[in-house]
């Protein structure tokens, strides 16, 4: 007994571009490339954060020449993505060498919320609650202010490119019910 078998040819079903069908392997997307550093614009970010909150539709007259629907209304459907407030925590700081780039330093924000710091622990209720207080520590010491100064003139000196980590306010956000942030670079 074989597996049965179509009796005739038939189209494909659904796009190939949406290949491989599979749960991804994460939530938050990540930036594939940055566009690249031109010295005549000044300092800018180039990406953002943003959560589908829905889909609606809108309707609008079609703008297509040689169309039956040309200047006529069309419904479309559309998709809300909701962009929360985002907050600067850090800088790194990248050497360009002959195989990439590469990070020189690392510089965190004397503070960060509870909602980025959640992101440190998988738990954040059975946890002590511990993550950054010694670095906050020592920062806020008078060796600690003195290493930060010198570690940010060398990104100044030496680095081709800086790069800031930016994580999203997740208590602006009504419909997506998580405290813990999103951090990216």
């Amino acid at each position: 007994e074989s597996m049965s078998q179509r009796k005739f040819e038939a189209p494909r079903h659904g796009s190939l571009g949406f290949l491989p069908r599979k749960r991804s392997r994460t939530h938050r997307g990540r930036i594939r490339s940055f566009p690249p550093d031109r010295k005549n614009y000044n300092p800018h970010l180039t990406a953002f954060v943003g959560y589908k909150a829905g889909m609606t539709h809108v309707l609008r007259e079609m703008e297509r020449p040689g169309s039956y629907s040309h200047k006529k209304e069309v419904v479309d459907a559309v998709t809300i993505v909701e962009s929360p407030p985002m907050s600067i925590v850090g800088l790194v700081g990248y050497i360009r060498t002959p195989r990439g780039l590469r990070p020189l330093h690392t510089i965190w924000a004397d503070h960060l919320s509870e909602t980025c710091r959640r992101r440190f622990y998988k738990n954040w209720a059975r946890s002590k609650k511990k993550a950054f207080t010694k670095y906050a520590k020592h920062v806020s010491t008078e060796a600690g202010k003195k290493e930060k100064e010198h570690k940010l003139a060398k990104l100044e000196k030496y680095c081709s490119v800086i790069r800031v980590l930016a994580h999203t306010d997740m208590t602006k956000l009504r419909h997506v019910g998580q405290k813990k942030a999103h951090i990216m670079e």
